[in-house]
């Protein structure tokens, strides 16, 4: 997954249903383990929040950010709706990454 030069908009979550979070990255192996990892107080930590339910994949990092504002802006139902689409199991897509 590591492809350099590329930005990823992704979605966590704790449990199916459960609480979720929205982001962006350069280096999507790398944060989501930032987030298993509790590295940083916040939200995610709080809330364990750490299983990759959905990403997409960007050549520029203005496009991603403007995703995730898409998204972040839409509600939870539209959220749920991107995961189940790609990941309807919720699965931890993290360990598909490589």
């Amino acid at each position: 997954m590591r492809k350099h030069g590329y930005s990823y908009v992704y979605i966590l979550f704790n449990k199916k249903h459960g609480t979720l979070y929205t982001g962006v990255t350069t280096d999507l192996l790398k944060r989501v383990y930032q987030h298993k990892q509790k590295t940083n107080v916040g939200f995610t930590s709080m809330y364990s929040v750490d299983k990759l339910g959905y990403y997409e994949v960007f050549e520029s990092v203005v496009l991603a950010i403007e995703r995730e504002k898409a998204i972040k802006g839409g509600s939870r139902i539209s959220k749920i709706a991107l995961i189940e689409k790609q990941n309807p199991e919720w699965k931890d897509l993290y360990d598909e990454l490589d």
